[in-house]
Formats: structure tokens, C-alpha cells, sequence
């Protein structure tokens, strides 16, 4: 029972005991009051009629006659003369049935009201005629205790009813700040460290200081630990002087991007020179040469601002690449570039100049092809001249040739007639035993085709605005295999991990729909892995909160993937309240070979492991690495070498 519910149960049993114990004490106390009047009243008439007898001289006709006068008044039950032997002589009683019926029988058997009888001697003179005995109906007495209880009653209602309604504002009161105590308790069991305000109560304001204190520290500790990742990233990834990648970690960037299934799986790479790094070098002097090298670092950056899957790295002394991935916005040109740091240059008065080679990629082209046609077309615009550019084009038109309406209608139509499969790549963990399955989705959008993969349909779903009805069909066709899973196989082989576009968290009806479509499986939900982008969190924090808020109180795991180059950057991770980490390809390929990259991952997942995440590894190509990861503390791994136990 909750401690609401016992602070309201003790209210009423004790408001109960209040209305019932002064009912009661009212009720006694009118009884006695009524009984000693009742008692005074017969001795007083007992008294009086006497006295009256005394006067009939023994005339026993005569006695008779006044005894029955006052008794056929109604408002006594006995009178009762006796002749001085102790003979009656006279007596007059009331039938057992009730004079006055205001008073319900059961008041009446439950609290009788005793009449005391009223005794007085009646004499001739000095001579002793007898006794008579007088006994008043207490009828009259139970109908003035009815209604004097029912008018108490309905004061005492009256004052418990008000009485109620303080208490219920002093309950509330108190249940506020109580209730924001508790969910600050149940969201650090779900891993979201939330601080609240401290409430009026002295208990409940030292335990909230308790907590706030708990989660200022650990949040203090996260920030630490942060900083110490990011620097130990930027380390393992970052050129010293440029801040960006450098040439090992920007191959392993383009590499993922190659081999990425979920992405639009095209793009282009440029790679830019400065022309006669050595000849600026000698001209302008080592620290100068520095500074427009960072100044080129700053103007790449600056061209491809705000736009998502961009990769830029500095492959060697005036080298420089940037790879993109195709979107929604429209990609910068190689001129695009050629132009900026132009304009650069003569701002700060340099003479200096560099060219730009560009190539064209799609998935699956190996990383050599697409680097040795780019620095073909780095060749080419070098025998050019100064801020030439040469592009080598390799086109995949599809998208271009089918068009917006044809592509809405073949997705809607693919949705429509569920030609729609999640394929399954396992995920294991330290022991090579299976966590469950990642599922990417593919679609068969010609039904005599075969099923393709997301980079062939996703950029169109996103531009159509269907990809949200695609994950949500994603999502149910999971459960409805995790249930068929439970039935044949059992739950060890049913675990499912789905990935949602960050884009279907921007329509607010997706997460209540599954919500409702969890909450209609509930055993299949307990075996339901969600995940979404690194860039979901930094770009959109609330939404993934929200989504972790909504469906994991229904047994749904809530993870990241592709994480690693902005995990830093989340500034209130540690309030999401995820299950689970991973990190991409591009962060732990070739920890076994570089120490510096294998110290930033042990860091990273010492943060992560702080704030009760599991951290994986995406995209694991390396047996060796695979051993690597293993004594860096990661929980578990996917990708071309991971195998089943």
C-alpha cells in the first residue's frame, strides 16, 4: 500500500474513532441525564400523589379513583398503591406495546433508558395507610434521545466532511513533494539523474538534499570523465594542429560510410591541396603556415555546415579530404570550396592557392577505387592551376529518374502489401553468446524484384515523409516475429534490435503508436531493442528522452548507435535513461593496433559503465580487435567477424 493510501487510511479510521467516540459519549451522557430526570420526576409525583391519597382518610374507592385519573394521563408505565401489610391494593399498568413510536425499536433495545421508580408513604395523620409507588414511561425519554442524536449525528457529519476537506489540502500538500521525490527515485532506477526542487517537509527536503547531492556529484563526475574522453578522442582521432580527423581515423570514417547500410549510400569525397606546402612553408615561416593551415581547417568546416554525415580529416602535411553523404539539403560543390578558401586566403593577404579533386561513391565501392579516382582528379586539377577543380563522376541517377511521386507511390504501395523484411545480423556478448539480433529493414519496392537496402529507398522516404510509417511497420513486423519466436523457438532466440530514423521522432503521433502497439504485445515488448542515432541525442535530446520516458516502462530496451564522435556532447546523457551504447565502426576499427584509439574507447566505456549503460561495438571487421575490445571492458560486439557461439 502506498503511503497516500495509508496517510488516508489512517485519516479516516482516525476521523472514524473521533465521530464514533463522541457519538458515543453524547449518547451515554443523554442517557444518564435522562434517567436522573426521569428518577427525580417519579419521586416527585410519587410525592404529590401522596399526598393527595393522604387526604381520601383510607377511602380506598376514592384512592382508587385519583390513582387512575393520574395514570390514564399516558405518561406512565406503572403506579402501584400498597396497603401498609405490603398488599397492592391498587395497580395500574401500561401494556408491553410502545406509547410513542418515534424512536426506532432497535435505539430502543440497544440503549435502554431505566425509570427509577418514585416510592412515597400515604398516611391518615399518624396512622400509616400504605406506600405508593410511581414509575414514568421512558418512551417519552427514548424519543427526545433519538432526536437529540440524530441532530448530533448530522453535526458530527457535518464536521467530518470539513474535516475531510483540510485534510485532503493538507494530503495534497504533502503529496507533491512527495510524489517528486518518488519519481526522482524511480528515474534513478531507470538511469535518468534528475535534481528537484526540495520540499517544505524537513523529512522529505533532507532526502531530496540526499539525492539532489547524488545526482550533482555523479553529474560532476560525468563532466570530469567527459572531458577526459574527449580529450583522449581527440588524441586518437583528431590532427594536433587542425582539430580535425587525421588520415587513419578519416579512412575509417569513409570506410563505415562505404559499408553503411542505413544511410542514403552515396556521396562524394574531395580532396583539397595546398599548393607547394614547402615553398608557403619557407615564405611565410613555420608559425604563419600553421595558422593557414587551421584557417583552411576552419573554412572546410564552415562549408559543410549543417550538413549531416560529414567527414573531414587532414591526410598529411597540406592534404586535406571531406567526405560527404548524400541528404536531403543539397551537398557543397568542389567549387564551393575552391571559392572559400579563396576568400580566405585574401583576407589574411596570403598568397597561397590549392585544388580540389572530387569523386562521386556509392556503397559497397571499395575504399582504394574511391580514393585513387579522387586523387586522379586531384592530379588533374593540379596540372591545371591554382584553385582548379576536376570531378570524376561516377552517377546513380535512380532517384533522379524515378522522381518524388513515383517513389511515395512504390513506398506506399511496398507498406500497403507488406513487402517488408528485417534481416538479422547477430549481436553477442563477452562470451560470444548471442544479446539479440540487429534488423535492419528492407523492402521490396518492385514486387518482382528482390529486397533492397535502406540507402536504396531511405533518402526518398525521408524526403516523402513516410519513413515514420515505415518504422512503425518495422517495429510491428518485430514483435509480430519476437512473439513467433517466444512460441517455437523460446525467449533466448527472440530478442530483436530495430532502428528508427531520427526524423520519426518529429511526428508527435509515432511514439504514442508504439506505445500502443508495445502495450498490445506485452511479452514481445520485453524483447524489443530500439535504437536511434548519436545525432539524435545532441540534435534532439527531448525526443529521444521522451521516447525512453514513453516505451521502456513497457519492457523496451533504448539505445544509441553509430556513437562515438559526439557522445561528449550530450550534455544531459546522463538524464536520457538509455539501456545501451554502441559505438561506431569508424571509433573501434584498429584498436588493436593503435593504443591511442584503444584508450579512448576504454575511457568511453568507463564513462558509459558509470551511468549503468551497456556499451557494444558496431561494425567489427578484426578478430584481433574483437580480443581488443574484450579487455577494454565492452559488453559486447556485431559486424563481419563476430560469430555465434
Amino acid at each position: 500500500m502506498s503511503l497516500i493510501r495509508q496517510i488516508w487510511l489512517l485519516l479516516l479510521v482516525t476521523l472514524l474513532m473521533a465521530f464514533l467516540g463522541s457519538f458515543g459519549v453524547w449518547m451515554l451522557s443523554a442517557r444518564g441525564y435522562l434517567e436522573t430526570q426521569l428518577r427525580l420526576k417519579n419521586a416527585d409525583i410519587a410525592q404529590s400523589l401522596a399526598l393527595s391519597l393522604s387526604q381520601q382518610k383510607g377511602d380506598v374507592p376514592a384512592m382508587d379513583l385519583a390513582v387512575s385519573a393520574l395514570f390514564d394521563t399516558g405518561f406512565y408505565q406503572r403506579i402501584t398503591l400498597k396497603d401498609a401489610g405490603g398488599r397492592v391494593v391498587v395497580n395500574r399498568e401500561a401494556e408491553a406495546a410502545v406509547l410513542h413510536e418515534v424512536a426506532p425499536a432497535w435505539l430502543v433495545k440497544l440503549i435502554p433508558v431505566e425509570s427509577a421508580p418514585g416510592v412515597a408513604q400515604v398516611s391518615d395523620g399518624w396512622r400509616a395507610l400504605g406506600a405508593i409507588e410511581v414509575v414514568s414511561h421512558p418512551g417519552f425519554a427514548h424519543e427526545q434521545l433519538w432526536q437529540g442524536s440524530v441532530k448530533t449525528a448530522s453535526w458530527l457529519l457535518i464536521l467530518g466532511g470539513l474535516s475531510s476537506l483540510v485534510a485532503a489540502l493538507g494530503v495534497r500538500s504533502i503529496r507533491r513533494p512527495l510524489e517528486a521525490t518518488v519519481d526522482q527515485a524511480q528515474a534513478l532506477m531507470e538511469r535518468r539523474f534528475i535534481t528537484v526542487d526540495e520540499p517544505k517537509v524537513p523529512e522529505l527536503a533532507r532526502l531530496s538534499r540526499a539525492m539532489n547531492a547524488v545526482v550533482v556529484r555523479l553529474k560532476s563526475q560525468f563532466e570530469e570523465q567527459s572531458g577526459q574522453v574527449e580529450q583522449l578522442r581527440q588524441q586518437a582521432h583528431c590532427d594536433p594542429l587542425t582539430g580535425l580527423s587525421h588520415r587513419g581515423h578519416f579512412m575509417a570514417q569513409l570506410g563505415a560510410a562505404l559499408a553503411n547500410d542505413e544511410g542514403s549510400g552515396s556521396g562524394v569525397v574531395y580532396l583539397i591541396r595546398l599548393v607547394d606546402l614547402a615553398g608557403v612553408n619557407r615564405l611565410l615561416g613555420h608559425r604563419a603556415t600553421d595558422t593557414l593551415l587551421q584557417r583552411l581547417g576552419h573554412a572546410l568546416t564552415d562549408v559543410s555546415l549543417g550538413v549531416s554525415g560529414v567527414a573531414k580529416g587532414r591526410l598529411n602535411g597540406g592534404d586535406f579530404a571531406v567526405c560527404l553523404t548524400a541528404a536531403d539539403v543539397p551537398l557543397p560543390e568542389a567549387a564551393h570550396y575552391a571559392d572559400a578558401l579563396r576568400r580566405a586566403f585574401a583576407e589574411q593577404a596570403v598568397t597561397a592557392s590549392v585544388v580540389v579533386g572530387a569523386v562521386h561513391w556509392s556503397r559497397g565501392m571499395p575504399l582504394q577505387q574511391v580514393l585513387a579516382a579522387a586523387d586522379s582528379a586531384l592530379a588533374r586539377a593540379e596540372s591545371r592551376g591554382a584553385f582548379a577543380v576536376e570531378v570524376a563522376e561516377q552517377p546513380d541517377a535512380r532517384a533522379a529518374v524515378l522522381g518524388e511521386d513515383e517513389w511515395r507511390r512504390r513506398l506506399t504501395a511496398t507498406l500497403t502489401e507488406h513487402r517488408i523484411q528485417l534481416m538479422r545480423f547477430p549481436v553477442v556478448d563477452r562470451q560470444a553468446a548471442l544479446v539479440h539480433y540487429e534488423c535492419p529493414l528492407r523492402l521490396k519496392l518492385d514486387p518482382a524484384g528482390d529486397y533492397e537496402t535502406a540507402s536504396q529507398w531511405l533518402p526518398m522516404a525521408l524526403r516523402s515523409g513516410l519513413i515514420s510509417q515505415i518504422d512503425e511497420a518495422a517495429v510491428v513486423l518485430a514483435l509480430t516475429q519476437i512473439a513467433d519466436d517466444i512460441s517455437t523457438r523460446g525467449v533466448d532466440m527472440s530478442d530483436l534490435g530495430v532502428n528508427l530514423s531520427p526524423a520519426s521522432l518529429l511526428d508527435s503521433g509515432f511514439v504514442p503508436r508504439l506505445r500502443a502497439h508495445l502495450a498490445a504485445s506485452p511479452q514481445a515488448a520485453k524483447h524489443l531493442w530500439l535504437e536511434v542515432s548519436e545525432s539524435a541525442a545532441v540534435d534532439r535530446f527531448e525526443l529521444v528522452r521522451e521516447l525512453c520516458k514513453q516505451l521502456r516502462p513497457l519492457g523496451a530496451r533504448i539505445g544509441l548507435e553509430h556513437a562515438g564522435e559526439r557522445l561528449t556532447r550530450i550534455e544531459f546523457l546522463f538524464e536520457a535513461g538509455l539501456d545501451y551504447i554502441k559505438l561506431d565502426a569508424s571509433v573501434v576499427q584498429g584498436v588493436a593496433q593503435d593504443t591511442s584509439r584503444a584508450a579512448y574507447v576504454s575511457a568511453t566505456v568507463s564513462m558509459l559503465h558509470g551511468l549503468g549503460l551497456q556499451v557494444y561495438a558496431e561494425g567489427v571487421s578484426e578478430l584481433a580487435d574483437i580480443e581488443a575490445l574484450r579487455q577494454l571492458g565492452i559488453d559486447g560486439a556485431t559486424g563481419p567477424a563476430v560469430k555465434l557461439a
